[in-house]
């Protein structure tokens, strides 16, 4: 199965997405020698997986001009998964002229969200996913430079996104059946991954391990992404409801940054480096160095001036307790066993 080669299911796997829904929204963003460098320092902490942007239309999101050339960079480093996003069917076939490792599409949990974010209906949009799916065939014989975990060259995973997956800013509540129902028509579509996301950042942690455990045994060996925004203030707590159900991948944004155009005053995603430090905390290594990580805050800082960037993290600093090799003692493997044992993965 495609999704679980590039997800092994024995470690915590960290997706950084700042390229991408990071700077979806700003007014000013890195140039591209800056990105190279963002992406080539969060490989340096440790980073495998790294959202570097999206297919979309270059006259009105400039700021993703440049994918093809991230893309490159990415391909050029050891052990580096590159995700992009994809809305439309031009954009697929983008994508798949490119040696990127995964195809990111969106299906909203609601008819109202994704008629109002993709101007598709809910069906239309899983028809994508099909489509995505049935066209990667098509390129099986691409040359790809992302080797899966048993050796062997695959083509790119499809990774269908559920969006307010937790609450919509149009319809209100959204039931697990909903979620549920959606998530069996991405499954039956052909996608490899799937993710569901708090888009804007409604969710509390109960609730979010309760659709996490309602997802994990109905998805088998197919991979579940979780993705949270901090809208209020709830994003890291969900991602320890997320990690308390058995969930074992998470998103998140260096320096919080991203949004949602339908969440207004949102201040974006979960901080990846205050995510590092949760994992690690609760004995779940991630591999990756904090230290290192945080260095990529100064490209922000240089290039995106006026730019919010949050983070307990940057704000207060490493603890000195917290050592890399620390976070890989025998009592941690331990801690996380019986926390997996106890989730049944």
């Amino acid at each position: 199965m495609r999704g679980r080669r590039l997800y092994p299911n024995d470690r915590v796997i960290l997706r950084e997405l700042g390229l991408r829904d990071g700077l979806q929204l700003v007014s000013r963003w890195p140039g591209t020698a800056a990105k190279t460098e963002w992406i080539n320092r969060a490989a340096a902490a440790g980073v495998r997986h790294i959202e570097v942007g999206s297919f979309l239309p270059t006259e009105r999101f400039p700021q993703f001009a440049d994918i093809r050339t991230l893309v490159t960079a990415a391909a050029a480093l050891p052990d580096i998964r590159a995700s992009a996003l994809t809305l439309n069917e031009r954009a697929v076939d983008d994508a798949l002229t490119t040696a990127v490792s995964e195809i990111v599409l969106v299906v909203s949990a609601t008819e109202a969200h994704s008629r109002a974010n993709m101007r598709r209906s809910r069906q239309s949009a899983v028809e994508l996913v099909g489509y995505a799916c049935s066209k990667r065939k098509d390129h099986e014989t691409v040359e790809r430079r992302y080797p899966t975990s048993d050796g062997a060259e695959s083509g790119p995973v499809v990774c269908a996104a559920i969006s307010v997956a937790f609450g919509c800013p149009f319809e209100g509540d959204v039931s697990t059946d909903t979620v549920l129902a959606a998530v069996d028509k991405c499954l039956e579509a052909g996608a490899d991954v799937i993710a569901v996301a708090d888009t804007i950042g409604v969710a509390a942690p109960r609730q979010v391990s309760d659709l996490c455990r309602a997802l994990l045994p109905r998805l088998g060996a197919t991979p579940l992404v979780v993705h949270l925004h901090d809208t209020r203030g709830t994003g890291i707590a969900n991602a320890h409801g997320a990690l308390e159900a058995g969930v074992r991948i998470l998103d998140g944004t260096i320096g919080g940054l991203g949004g949602c155009p339908f969440a207004p005053g949102a201040t974006g995603n979960v901080v990846f480096e205050d995510l590092v430090y949760l994992c690690e905390r609760c004995g779940f290594p991630t591999g990756i160095n904090l230290e290192l990580l945080i260095t990529i805050r100064s490209i922000l800082e240089r290039d995106m001036a006026g730019e919010p960037l949050f983070g307990a993290l940057a704000r207060a600093g490493i603890p000195k307790m917290l050592s890399w090799s620390a976070s890989r003692l025998p009592e941690d493997r331990g801690a996380r066993g019986k926390r997996e044992a106890a989730s049944g993965r």
